[in-house]
């Protein structure tokens, strides 16, 4: 399972926090979520591609946004079909959605609506949910040049991008979604997705009061009083 990342903005590491929110990262396999992930916790660049995702995976970052000492959960899902009935419960309850694509890869931009979407529909709990959309590997492609000094020599490397900014942007506005893109190598707008979802999430009462730190540690302790009521009616009268 996922271990806790660094604290970031000041916030330290640990506990004073004064909401924990729960946000969800979904799409294709290959779309690079936990670099993307593993980018943002561990405040670095990344050189190698991780491994994908079996099943779950979360991990825990602290930070000060919007002036509020925040906890973020992050839960990273594996886009395989296979995983998708036992992803599917860790919709419930999420503040905060990132749908990620490849900018290379256009099966993973058309997945969008043919599959993530209606993942959101069928088992998101959250009607208030803040959702982004984040094109990723923009790093992908562009200019390169030849061992010169000359600008002549400079060649224009095809880039390797198949889906636009404008279509992206296209489809996120229509989908109600926040967006970026992103390079989770280079860590360009790494840190933003996860800064402005937080933003817009802060902005939304119902969420506010879901991650406030008293409501959470009373959902908490209501559960394990669930759980101890469970398990206590079945001893013997």
């Amino acid at each position: 399972m996922g271990s806790p990342g660094a604290g970031a903005g000041g916030s330290g590491r640990g506990g004073g926090h004064e909401c924990s929110f729960k946000i969800l990262l979904i799409g294709d396999s290959g779309v690079g979520k936990s670099t993307l992930l593993v980018s943002f916790v561990a405040a670095s660049h990344l050189h190698d591609d991780i491994a994908p995702t079996i099943g779950v995976d979360f991990k825990i970052k602290f930070l000060t946004v919007g002036g509020k000492k925040l906890k973020l959960t992050i839960w990273d899902t594996a886009g395989q079909e296979r995983f998708r009935t036992i992803t599917s419960s860790y919709y419930r309850g999420a503040q905060g959605i990132i749908l990620v694509y490849d900018v290379t890869k256009r099966e993973s931009f058309s997945n969008l609506a043919d599959v993530w979407t209606k993942e959101i529909e069928a088992n998101s709990t959250n009607k208030d949910c803040i959702k982004m959309l984040v094109g990723n590997k923009v790093d992908k492609g562009g200019i390169i040049t030849v061992p010169s000094f000359h600008f002549d020599d400079l060649i224009l490397q095809d880039n390797e991008r198949m889906v636009t900014r404008e279509e992206g942007l296209a489809f996120a506005e229509e989908s109600g979604c926040l967006f970026l893109e992103s390079s989770a190598k280079t860590r360009e707008n790494v840190e933003k997705c996860f800064e402005e979802l937080a933003l817009k999430i802060l902005e939304v009462p119902s969420l506010l009061e879901e991650g406030s730190s008293s409501v959470v540690k009373r959902n908490i302790l209501k559960q394990k009083q669930e759980s101890h009521a469970k398990h206590g009616s079945g001893c013997c009268q």
